[in-house]
């Protein structure tokens, strides 16, 4: 009898260390599949019901887009809706000087040309809300800014600085970019 309950209590013990495997595999199943990637993340904002309400948001949302673009793996179609979500960010003239096809064809290309010499955008440093110069002209409201871009390539790490312009719309009041330009180093 010392011998049967022996068995018992060995068999119970593997039933339950089989059992507790197969939750901690299903478990953590499930948390990978609610796993959202950045790409993903960027791409769930809904700009219509959810636009960045100052210029420093819009610019991080921007920044998180370009980020994305040139960090992560993605899709076709995911490139695509990335080109959409940065042209919805755009002032209307300067997306008009920049045709959805012919976008999304260039930024291909500059994503590809960045791949193909090893860099990478490590962090982004925006403006903050206090240097944010905000200025009328031509009864439309303006806001200048910077942002920062610590590019690896290698062991090599450097910064790339840019000014940006956005333009309140009229008629939503959202800003949206009408231009940015590098900054050269002084």
């Amino acid at each position: 009898m010392g011998k049967a309950k022996k068995i018992i209590i060995v068999i119970v013990l593997v039933a339950l260390v089989g059992g507790y495997y197969f939750y901690l595999s299903n478990f953590q199943g499930k948390e990978e599949e609610t796993v959202v990637t950045a790409v993903q993340d960027v791409l769930l904002k809904n700009l219509d019901d959810d636009y960045p309400p100052t210029p420093r948001e819009v610019l991080k949302y921007y920044s998180d887009i370009t980020k994305c673009l040139y960090n992560e793996n993605y899709t076709e179609e995911q490139l695509e809706q990335m080109a959409d979500k940065l042209l919805a960010l755009f002032d209307a003239e300067l997306a008009e000087n920049n045709p959805r096809d012919q976008y999304i064809m260039d930024l291909r290309d500059e994503v590809k040309e960045f791949e193909e010499n090893g860099y990478s955008i490590m962090s982004y440093t925006v403006s903050k809300s206090t240097d944010v110069e905000e200025y009328t002209e031509d009864g439309r409201r303006y806001a200048k800014m910077y942002c920062t871009y610590s590019v690896q390539s290698g062991a090599n790490y450097s910064s790339s600085k840019q000014v940006f312009i956005l333009r309140r719309e009229t008629e939503t009041g959202r800003w949206k970019i009408l231009g940015f330009d590098l900054v050269e180093p002084e």
